[in-house]
C-alpha cells in the first residue's frame, strides 16, 4: 500500500524546501492538523508526486491557478519553489501572460507585481 503522508512530506520538502516545511510543521497546532495531514497526502502524496508532468509544469500550473483565482497569498512561497522545480523567470512571466489573458489583467498584474519583489528577496538572500 502507498502512504501517501510519507511520499507527501518527501514531495512537500523537495518542492518547498526543509526550511519552509520545518516551520510550517513547528506551527502545525491541534487544530490545523487534520488540515496538514490532507494537504501532504492529496496536493503532496498525490498530485504534486505524480510523474504524469514535470515540477517545472506544475510550478507553471499552480501560479497560473493562484493567480486566476485570486489566492495571491501563496504566490510568494510557490515563487521561492521554483527554486526546485526547475521553473525560470521566463516560464513564470508566461504563465500569467495566460492568465492576464484568461483570467483578467488585474490578477496577472498583481501575480507578477508579488513575484518581482519575490525574486527581489530571493536575489538579496543569496
Amino acid at each position: 500500500m502507498v502512504d501517501r503522508s510519507e511520499i507527501g512530506m518527501k514531495t512537500r520538502r523537495a518542492v518547498l524546501g526543509d526550511a519552509h516545511v520545518d516551520r510550517a510543521e513547528a506551527a502545525k497546532t491541534e487544530l490545523d492538523a487534520p488540515f496538514q495531514s490532507l494537504i501532504t497526502e492529496a496536493a503532496w502524496g498525490t498530485v504534486w508526486a505524480s510523474d504524469k508532468i514535470s515540477r517545472r509544469e506544475r510550478s507553471m500550473l499552480t501560479l497560473a491557478l493562484l493567480a486566476a483565482t485570486g489566492n495571491f497569498e501563496e504566490i510568494p512561497m510557490h515563487i521561492r519553489a521554483t527554486a526546485n522545480t526547475g521553473a525560470s523567470k521566463s516560464d513564470v512571466i508566461e504563465a500569467f501572460q495566460h492568465v492576464a489573458i484568461y483570467a483578467g489583467v488585474p490578477k496577472a498584474n498583481h501575480a507578477l507585481k508579488l513575484a518581482k519583489q519575490t525574486y527581489q528577496e530571493m536575489e538579496a538572500a543569496e
